[in-house]
């Protein structure tokens, strides 16, 4: 069956920033079937289309003239198993960090230095979210996806999905062409902590554990003393990449910066701290109109209420014109900005 097309539907509670903007139309999608069906769909075929999760990693400027999917398929299993590892399945609409949460209750860690973010499951491969020390490609086996202008479903492994520093095949080269459905994902049996991040090892200090759950515990109460509630205060997180520059261009930098903080690759080249080279340009607390720099967090912009999306790219592109002259660096924004 098709799914209802509802008119004039606004999307506040469909991005965390929290703009009043409105879709000309929206679809409530809960199945596979039904993302399949739009295909064939003769009310949307000749309709700009806008894929939504849970609206974390997007900045929406002004209405959309189109229809807007919102994406919440559920459900959540164990579909196997081998010598080595669990593969554990989730539907594209499941909440992120309720699914992560939800794999520890059943035995099977790996996923935990992903608590709390924001966003659903089907939302994570595209940005290849990552945090304190993990990324999600790491524990990724599969996902099947829905081609919108065929309704065809395609598998696609690690390399078909092409993740890099928060990025996949569906921010570039598959983007508006594919609905994510499900995810399934390898937890190995033999887990072994990832507790080395220098806020996540504070927080553990004293404790004695360094067991999955003591690891999420923590990472929720770093998030939490670091980065604002998007309910309470409308953000889309770390809104710029950290910048990653060669080992020469690192060398420069510091001999001016020696302060810089950094972190080296293996392949010899540096990745930059994006919220200090923020800080030290003054933007932190800052604002224009209701979009302002978080006060303890650099790297988070924030609607500090009646905020536009113009406003935060408007900010966003004053903060990259200040770090670019300052320190020859190159700011990238995270979300996707529409």
């Amino acid at each position: 069956m098709l799914p209802s097309l509802v008119d004039h539907y606004s999307l506040r509670s469909h991005n965390t920033f929290g703009f009043d903007v409105s879709a000309r139309y929206a679809m409530k999608l809960e199945s596979e079937a039904q993302v399949a069906a739009l295909a064939r769909d003769e009310r949307i075929a000749n309709l700009a289309r806008l894929v939504l999760g849970g609206g974390s990693n997007v900045v929406l400027t002004r209405d959309f003239d189109g229809v807007a999917f919102l994406v919440g398929i559920p459900g959540k299993r164990v579909i196997g198993e081998d010598g080595d590892a669990y593969l554990v399945e989730a539907g594209a609409g499941e909440n992120w960090h309720d699914f992560v949460a939800w794999t520890l209750a059943q035995g099977m860690p790996g996923l935990e230095n992903l608590a709390l973010i924001p966003g659903t499951v089907g939302a994570a491969p595209i940005q290849n979210i990552g945090a304190y020390g993990l990324e999600m490609g790491e524990r990724f086996e599969r996902l099947r996806a829905i081609e919108l202008a065929t309704g065809v479903a395609h598998d696609f492994d690690r390399d078909a999905c092409a993740f890099g520093y928060r990025d996949s095949f569906f921010k570039r080269a598959g983007r508006g062409r594919f609905v994510i459905t499900s995810v399934v994902f390898r937890l190995s049996k033999a887990w072994t902590p990832r507790a080395d991040y220098a806020d996540v090892a504070r927080a553990l200090e004293g404790s004695g554990k360094r067991d999955a759950q003591a690891i999420f515990d923590a990472v929720v109460a770093v998030r939490r003393a670091k980065l604002p509630d998007w309910t309470v205060l409308g953000n889309a997180g770390s809104f710029f990449k950290n910048p990653v520059v060669s080992a020469e261009a690192f060398e420069t930098l510091r001999s001016r910066e020696p302060g810089v903080v950094s972190y080296r690759q293996p392949d010899g080249s540096a990745k930059l701290a994006a919220g200090w080279l923020i800080d030290r340009c003054g933007w932190k607390g800052r604002s224009i109109g209701g979009a302002a720099v978080h006060d303890r967090q650099a790297l988070v912009l924030v609607n500090r209420g009646g905020a536009t999306g113009a406003q935060v790219l408007e900010l966003a592109a004053a903060i990259r014109r200040d770090v670019l002259a300052r320190f020859d660096v190159e700011l990238e924004a995270e979300p996707v900005c529409l």
